[in-house]
């Protein structure tokens, strides 16, 4: 019997998640940077709301009523980002903001990126 068997939700282990929550519950800092294959990234892409994989990169669009609004969700994100550890590609416009995960080190996307996006979908400020 292994001692240390793999963390919940990783490639290696036993169950992926099934819900956009269970994958947003993860913990970012305990998963590994194990680039996922495609098939495992379109299954989890599934449960997120709007996100699109383009190449190496996992990315959403986010729209706002006006800059205020966009710079508090991007203060969130940072929070997401600084306590995970895994810091996305931003682009912030007036009133929108384009959110980029991918992880460098693997050359691709990795469960911490999916984790993350569902982090940010959590969110209640973007929600309309």
């Amino acid at each position: 019997m292994n001692p240390h068997p793999p963390a919940r939700g990783t490639p290696t282990g036993p169950a992926q998640p099934t819900r956009a929550d269970e994958l947003a519950a993860l913990d970012v800092r305990s998963t590994p940077d194990q680039r996922l294959d495609p098939a495992e990234v379109q299954g989890l892409v599934q449960l997120l709301d709007g996100w699109q994989v383009q190449g190496a990169v996992l990315q959403r669009t986010f729209a706002f009523r006006d800059y205020h609004a966009t710079l508090a969700f991007v203060n969130a994100v940072a929070w997401i980002a600084h306590r995970g550890d895994h810091h996305p590609e931003l682009q912030v416009g007036y009133n929108r903001c384009q959110v980029q995960w991918s992880t460098h080190s693997a050359a691709g996307l990795t469960l911490k990126d999916l984790i993350c996006a569902a982090q940010v979908d959590a969110l209640k400020c973007h929600k309309a």
